[in-house]
């Protein structure tokens, strides 16, 4: 019987049965597939770049990184959620995007209220539409914190790195102020507040403007040569608060190899810094 059944007579004259077979499969499934596509375009990469479709073994694994950072891991679970969420809202809500990998993004927002940053005050050095920002700020509200914002950012129409050729932004949308306005008003209050300094973290004029305060929090997310990370790690050393928060965007990533030689370099050295961990390609340090 098993040989009548795999000779090429019986496949030639099964071969229209099984035809049937997937013409009736094909027309039960299409309907799913057409109704798949809208929850998709909600979150995949198009018009933005990066899927925000993660595994469960990259949110649990993003949950036990930030525990080991924060000590906090229920708290670490808690946030990763929320920011998930809010990661959803203010792209489908925003004008751009958020740049990083969906890992990245929760674990900076997870992170920074979880470790309790000893002012609000936040630079963020680098910040492409604002977005990053604006989610932020609802992040520390959430945990009772009154957030003030100051972005650091060349504002070029276009997301720059030294050594890399940029193109048109997925979105479709310029790197403007406008449209970093319009993402921090998303927020309310705190994010029309926000100051926003245009030129680059280098600068001496625009460090003569933002040096005024001395910040809980400080994002590295601009120049991502190592001797951009190591000038803006040597001012974050002048202008963060004792117990402040330092993040290192991308650290570890393969395409930035600059940013761990910058940091390597500079914990060498004389530094007020203590290194908490990694997770998701944020390096997170602690002020003394």
């Amino acid at each position: 019987m098993r040989a009548l059944l795999t000779s090429k007579t019986a496949r030639r004259a099964l071969r229209p049965v099984a035809d049937l077979i997937d013409q009736r499969i094909e027309r039960s499934v299409a309907p799913l597939r057409n109704r798949q596509r809208p929850l998709e375009l909600l979150l995949d990469g198009t018009g933005r770049g990066p899927s925000r479709l993660p595994a469960q073994v990259h949110l649990d694994r993003l949950v036990d990184e930030l525990g080991r950072v924060t000590g906090d891991r229920p708290g670490a679970e808690r946030n990763v959620a929320q920011a998930f969420r809010l990661l959803m809202a203010v792209e489908a809500l925003g004008v751009g995007r958020i740049a990083g990998g969906t890992m990245n993004i929760c674990g900076k927002l997870s992170a920074v209220p979880l470790l309790d940053p000893p002012n609000d005050d936040i630079l963020e050095i680098g910040t492409l539409y604002g977005m990053f920002g604006a989610a932020l700020i609802r992040m520390m509200e959430r945990a009772g914190r009154d957030p003030r914002l100051t972005i650091v950012d060349p504002l070029a129409g276009l997301q720059l790195q030294p050594g890399t050729t940029e193109g048109d932004d997925p979105t479709g949308t310029p790197v403007r102020g406008a449209a970093v306005r319009s993402n921090l008003a998303m927020v309310g209050p705190a994010g029309t507040r926000a100051r926003i300094q245009q030129g680059f973290s280098g600068d001496a004029e625009v460090r003569a403007v933002v040096a005024d305060r001395a910040y809980g929090v400080i994002i590295v997310d601009g120049d991502h040569s190592a001797e951009g990370v190591a000038a803006d790690l040597a001012w974050a050393e002048e202008i963060v608060a004792p117990g402040g928060v330092v993040v290192l965007d991308d650290f570890g990533h393969a395409k930035w190899p600059g940013i761990k030689e910058a940091f390597d370099q500079h914990m060498a050295g004389d530094t007020r810094f203590t290194f908490l961990g990694q997770a998701a390609n944020s390096g997170y340090l602690r002020a003394g």
